[in-house]
């Protein structure tokens, strides 16, 4: 087993220094704006609960999943299972790489729970939505059909649907997933920190498209052209959070839920698109970029398959994506140590 992955590049306490403090300031601005509204102020839960439990969670599992194997092949002495584990942590995980990471994942976490709250506030900050004007560039990309209908004919409303969705919500896995996997796994921690700064940067942007054009999607507007599909995750998604809406828009101090609902742009395909490219930029397995590439085609074909979005919110979503990353690599200084040559962003735990 070799020892935990070089921290080569920026120095570890800088890689977050100016995307922690976008972060932050993107926070108080949240805040600035429950006040002025008289808004409460949310922690978005999951289904593994709130962010600020199963983040830390995740990523303490992911290191435990990295310091296994070679604590594996020491062979502690039973009985000294901890005192082991102590010194396999101290040598992986050394104290600058544990408080860059952790700087990191604060600041993923102030982004992400700072956008959900400012798309829940959207509705009463800005009450006119711009969905005519979408729904007419639907039509007009689609020849004066729905884009919708049209996917559904071509792909059918069969097996496509349940495929579509388990892709759509898999990236309620994916996003948390990737973060933590590139703060534990990262040959080079720039890298990671380049990635988790990108996403980042594209929970602040997507707020400021929901905020530029304000809309809730096709599946809203005009539900009809989607009353044929079977029922699937998505069906139950898009019902729950119309629920959340309702109960939001009645007295948002009554309810702990937030409002989820915007359109313009989508953050699923900005998000997506994001991995796809770092994984070309940093040189990742072909496999792991066709595979990432071809989850952005999916993606972007449910989202308008669904109702979720219009055409041209999933063309801004991925110019946000490109945006966030370019940002990204300016705010961690990262780009600049991409290798000529192929060097994994991700690796196995035994293979760092």
């Amino acid at each position: 087993m070799k020892s935990a992955p070089p921290m080569t590049g920026p120095a570890p306490y800088t890689l977050f220094r100016i995307s922690f403090a976008v972060a932050a300031a993107f926070a108080v601005l949240t805040a600035l704006v429950a006040v002025a509204f008289g808004l409460p102020l949310r922690d978005p839960g999951g289904f593994l609960g709130p962010s600020y439990v199963r983040l830390p969670l995740l990523l303490a599992a992911l290191i435990l999943v990295d310091m296994i194997p070679s604590m594996l092949r020491s062979r502690p002495a039973r009985g000294n299972v901890l005192g082991a584990a102590a010194v396999e942590l101290r040598r992986r995980w050394p104290v600058p790489r544990l408080v860059a990471t952790s700087v990191g994942l604060l600041t993923f976490y102030l982004a992400y729970v700072s956008y959900r709250n400012m798309k829940s506030f959207l509705p009463f900050v800005r009450d006119r939505v711009t969905d005519p004007l979408l729904q007419a560039s639907d039509r007009w990309l689609a020849g004066g059909d729905q884009p919708g209908d049209v996917l559904q004919q071509l792909l059918g409303t069969g097996a496509s649907a349940h495929v579509l969705s388990a892709v759509y919500v898999s990236y309620l896995i994916f996003v948390p997933v990737s973060v933590a996997a590139a703060l534990v796994w990262s040959r080079q921690l720039s890298h990671g920190a380049w990635y988790v700064t990108a996403l980042s940067f594209n929970w602040i942007l997507g707020a400021l498209s929901y905020y530029a054009l304000p809309s809730l999607g096709p599946i809203y507007i005009e539900p009809k052209h989607f009353a044929d599909l079977p029922d699937t995750a998505v069906t139950a998604l898009q019902e729950s959070l119309y629920r959340n809406r309702v109960r939001v828009l009645a007295d948002p101090h009554a309810t702990h839920s937030v409002h989820g609902i915007a359109a313009f742009a989508s953050l699923h395909v900005s998000v997506v698109f994001t991995a796809a490219v770092m994984a070309h930029l940093l040189r990742l397995p072909r496999v792991v970029t066709a595979a990432l590439w071809a989850y952005v085609l999916l993606t972007a074909l449910a989202t308008v398959y669904f109702g979720w979005h219009y055409v041209v919110d999933v063309a801004a979503g991925a110019i946000i994506g490109g945006l966030a990353i370019w940002l990204a690599a300016r705010a961690t200084r990262s780009g600049e140590a991409v290798p000529p040559a192929p060097a994994p962003l991700l690796v196995t735990a035994g293979s760092v």
